[in-house]
């Protein structure tokens, strides 16, 4: 899913065609896996938030397909929420 970035948002267009402007909540690395991840959502619906795996050379967005990475994923997620101290690091 190629994207375009600017100002903290991104502009994605879906299977169907149609452009969403997404807004990003945080990002991070994964050194292990030699992945990086981004967390979007749409600003008139904050509480879907759509995690993908980016590609910082082709642009793209990848949809995570493995329950071990999706599973790490969801923790890092649910980390980020639990603390308030990487909600202000964002």
């Amino acid at each position: 899913m190629p994207l375009e970035l600017d100002n903290n948002e991104i502009l994605i267009t879906d299977e169907s065609g149609k452009e969403h402007v997404m807004k990003i909540l945080f990002t991070y690395d994964n050194e292990v896996r030699g992945k990086s991840y981004v967390f979007l959502y749409e600003e008139n619906d904050e509480d879907n938030v759509l995690a993908f795996s980016y590609n910082e050379k082709t642009k793209e967005l990848n949809e995570i397909e493995d329950d071990e990475e999706y599973k790490e994923v969801e923790e890092v997620f649910n980390a980020f929420n639990e603390d308030p101290k990487l909600q202000e690091a964002k």
